[in-house]
């Protein structure tokens, strides 16, 4: 029963973010300091992980297709398989769930217990369309142009390490990038990533909002928002796989 109560006020909650902003220069500066917290911020973790993960996946598949009897350009069209339909949109996802999910937890549950969105409620402002709304669209139109990156960097990263250590030469590897290069791949990646962004925005928000207790409350808040929303991902994955794969 407790289960059935959060998922209710998680979406009574969203229908009172998706109302107007008040004041639409406040709305606008928040909205560009999240986009520098939650994305920017996010660039270098994303870039390094997506780089060298690129190369194992790459070193990894050449290292299990040793067979005479297969082409070495099939390790370029594994690498980029993998890495477009499941490592850059859903890995990386998990690991902004980790980073962007405990700061939004922590920042709204710390508001809540030094009761700062009390006095917003007092003054009339609504409380949730002011601070979760700005994360909401900075994620969801920003964390696509993050995973374009990670694709892009996991693709080279696999492209060089392939390079370095002698295992099957480039243009093996790019033959098999271009081997059947399906297009609404890269579609299905970024739906999953919208979907994905969403929950980063709202899970945490909703542990930080409703959070109660004092600073201890906020620690476990935290840790709760990022299994929770690392949950959502991989059940919103299998679904969204099953809906526009088969």
């Amino acid at each position: 029963m407790n289960y059935i109560e959060h998922i209710g006020k998680y979406y009574l909650m969203l229908k009172q973010i998706f109302r107007k902003p008040q004041k639409g220069r406040i709305f606008y500066e928040a909205l560009f300091k999240e986009i520098e917290e939650l994305g920017i911020k996010s660039l270098g973790i994303i870039s390094f992980i997506s780089f060298f993960i690129g190369g194992v996946i790459a070193l990894q598949t050449a290292l299990n297709l040793d067979s005479p009897f297969i082409p070495d350009s099939l390790i370029g069209f594994a690498a980029k398989r993998s890495i477009i339909l499941e490592f850059a949109p859903t890995f990386c996802s998990i690991i902004l769930a980790g980073k962007v999910g405990s700061y939004i937890t922590s920042s709204i549950g710390t508001m809540r217990v030094t009761e700062q969105i009390d006095a917003l409620e007092v003054m009339g402002i609504n409380s949730l369309s002011h601070l979760v709304l700005p994360k909401v669209i900075a994620t969801v139109f920003f964390y696509p142009f993050l995973i374009v990156l990670a694709m892009a960097l996991g693709i080279f990263g696999g492209w060089l390490a392939g390079v370095l250590s002698g295992l099957f030469s480039g243009v093996d590897y790019i033959q098999g990038l271009q081997t059947t290069f399906d297009p609404f791949l890269i579609t299905y990646a970024i739906i999953k990533t919208l979907i994905f962004a969403f929950l980063i925005a709202t899970v945490p928000s909703y542990h930080g909002y409703y959070v109660k207790g004092g600073s201890i409350a906020v620690g476990k808040a935290s840790t709760q928002s990022v299994v929770w929303t690392t949950i959502l991902i991989v059940v919103a994955n299998y679904f969204l796989t099953q809906m526009l794969l088969t």
